[in-house]
């Protein structure tokens, strides 16, 4: 798949429709689920030249379909790169990442607060193989710098950070990486397409959990990779054909219909997260909030150069630690007490027994994520509705 060619449009009208070509049989606005497993040939001449690359077309859709295509195209438009890969899951996507450019005896340097699947799999599975690890906070370069050894494949970073919403500065890892021959692989699922583009600051490639902000409606599955050149897009998609962790026809065409809407959500839930994050900090029972729409947040200026803005994911702590931060998350009425994040409706969850309970408890202390956090993603209700809510439950704790 090729690179779209810029029409210069605005991002608004990309989302729309970026992806969207006519149906040439019935001339549908939405485009058709090409729900098959395989593909028919024309002639046995067309089947062998379909499999020898010498003719683009479809065979079998864990090799390719024209929805997953769309929704590929789309994607790599929005993020600025050369192509991308739709997978099932976005662990899918993490794990081809690591398939592809990991191998035996070497090193990955992450962010300590990664999601915690994507460092658990390396701790528990790709050690088996000699990989190693060093899980650091990668908003300090310097402690980057010294982590970095000979057999230092991928830096890996996500950013805003999950659940701690700390922020690294891509360009700055992408000119360190560049000067020691490391790929450089960003999560951009807490910001999505809409407020951040790592591409365009030196990364690599991107990853995407679709489930969160692209889809945005709770109801489906889903990852992608984002590479920047064909070399890297052709690496990866050889790793994950072979493995099978591929998108389903139907799957992709959900997603293709919910990020149509992921400008106006995006805005939406980061217009209330504002309000929210303020408000959180000035409560009285409230002892810490971490939002990068704050001035208090350590590195605000960093997102301000780096993001179009903070987003809609708060992390925050209560005066009573833990004990008060069980009792806010049992008594609250409209948010809804679940993981996952970047949905419609508001989320709230304790990361350190939930989302990360896979990370041993010194590595999640080490990583920034306490007993005491609690994680907020904030979603598209009125403001004054979701602080009605908190201020009920947190009258309560």
């Amino acid at each position: 798949m090729e690179k779209r060619k810029r029409k210069n449009l605005e991002l608004e009208t990309e989302i729309i429709h970026s992806g969207y070509h006519p149906d040439p049989i019935a001339h549908s606005v939405s485009p058709p689920i090409y729900q098959t497993s395989t593909f028919a040939f024309e002639s046995a001449e067309q089947g062998a030249a379909l499999f020898a690359g010498k003719e683009k077309g479809f065979i079998y859709t864990r090799l390719g379909n024209p929805t997953i295509q769309a929704l590929e195209e789309a994607l790599a438009t929005l993020e600025k790169g050369y192509g991308a890969l739709a997978t099932a899951t976005g662990m899918a996507a993490v794990s081809t990442v690591y398939l592809t450019f990991l191998e035996k005896d070497s090193h990955l340097i992450g962010t300590s607060a990664l999601y915690g699947p994507s460092r658990t799999i390396i701790e528990s599975e790709f050690v088996r193989f000699g990989v190693s690890a060093d899980f650091i906070d990668t908003s300090d370069l310097k402690e980057i710098k010294k982590r970095i050894r000979k057999n230092t494949k991928l830096l890996f970073i996500e950013s805003p950070a999950n659940p701690t919403m700390a922020i690294t500065d891509i360009k700055a890892c992408a000119e360190l990486a560049k000067k020691h021959d490391l790929i450089l692989v960003v999560d951009n699922t807490f910001a999505s397409p809409v407020l951040q583009n790592p591409l365009e600051l030196g990364a690599d490639v991107v990853v995407h959990s679709l489930t969160k902000f692209i889809n945005g409606h709770s109801d489906v599955v889903g990852g992608v990779i984002i590479s920047s050149t064909p070399e890297l897009h052709q690496r990866l998609q050889k790793v994950l054909r072979m493995h099978g962790g591929t998108m389903d026809p139907h799957q992709a065409w959900l997603i293709l219909r919910g990020l149509r809407t992921l400008h106006l959500r995006v805005e939406r839930a980061q217009e209330n997260a504002k309000k929210i994050a303020s408000w959180l900090e000035a409560h009285p029972k409230v002892a810490w909030v971490n939002y990068p729409g704050l001035k208090s947040h350590p590195q605000y200026e960093l997102m301000k150069k780096q993001m179009k803005g903070p987003g809609s994911m708060i992390s925050f702590g209560l005066k009573g630690g833990y004990e008060a931060g069980l009792k806010l998350i049992n008594r609250v009425k409209l948010c809804t007490l679940a993981v996952s994040l970047g949905g419609i409706e508001t989320l709230i969850q304790h990361p350190a027994s939930m989302t990360h309970a896979s990370v041993p408890k010194k590595e999640k202390d080490e990583a920034g994520i306490t007993d005491d956090l609690i994680r907020l993603s904030v979603g598209c209700e009125a403001s004054q509705d979701l602080i009605a809510d908190l201020k009920q439950a947190l009258a309560k704790c």
